[in-house]
């Protein structure tokens, strides 16, 4: 039901929810009798609604779920988007939501803010349990935020620039990035930024060139244990490299 009121036009909307209107019960009694109705969590029924790009033009419908105003609905949505982990919304909610977004303008202008504060929650929550389902959970988050058109160019220049680079590491982040097309496989290859094993899956890909690794050996300033993965690299594929 999540994915029908997410993708629901106005008139659908409508219909799902003008019955309550004259609901007489509570606001803290009504919202979880409608999220119950439709076998959702109230948290799932308000990001549903509030990321349905139709949501700002039922304002009449708003009082149902307790708020005066489109901003009010869209704030707790908010709230709840960045700090539920898998919790009460699913992952194939988040999925959903990412798919969702690229279609309006200013719900995806929205997100580009409210990803980054997501992803830092997350990221804390698997520093604090290294939950194993956590961790897949995120990898295919992060695939979907990519692939679906979400992550912009300066969203990856900062995930790459980043000098904790663990996570990244850990999601195979410089592949995804490369797969997405966002930035060049040869461009990511030459930043110090970049951990070595990166670079061997960069390789392992296919994505550079024998004469980018040369040339990145060639580099005074490239580390020897770069130098050391460009190498056996080269030997794996039986190149000599130049000037050897």
């Amino acid at each position: 039901m999540f994915n029908d009121i997410i993708s629901a036009q106005v008139e659908d909307l409508l219909q799902l929810f003008k019955t309550f209107q004259d609901d007489p019960t509570t606001f803290s009694n009504r919202l979880p009798a409608i999220a119950k109705k439709y076998r959702l969590h109230p948290q799932q029924l308000i990001c549903a609604v509030g990321f349905n790009p139709h949501a700002k033009f039922i304002t009449e419908l708003l009082p149902i779920f307790g708020y005066a105003t489109y901003n009010e609905l869209s704030q707790e949505r908010n709230e709840i988007f960045v700090s539920d982990i898998y919790k009460r919304v699913s992952l194939d909610n988040i999925l959903k939501i990412y798919e969702t977004v690229v279609t309006d303008r200013d719900l995806l202008e929205s997100m580009q803010y409210l990803l980054k504060n997501r992803l830092v929650k997350v990221e804390q929550r698997i520093e604090e349990t290294v939950n194993s389902l956590v961790i897949e959970k995120y990898k295919n988050e992060m695939r979907a935020i990519y692939n679906s058109g979400v992550a912009t160019i300066e969203f990856a220049e900062e995930r790459l620039n980043r000098q904790e680079s663990g996570f990244r590491a850990l999601l195979n982040e410089v592949s995804i990035i490369v797969e997405s097309r966002l930035i060049p496989a040869g461009e990511i290859f030459f930043r110090d930024s970049i951990l070595p094993q990166e670079k061997k899956k960069l390789l392992n890909m296919g994505k550079i060139p024998k004469e980018l690794v040369e040339s990145r050996l060639a580099e005074s300033r490239t580390p020897n244990e770069e130098k050391k993965v460009l190498y056996e690299y080269l030997k794996s594929q039986r190149i000599k490299p130049s000037g050897s």
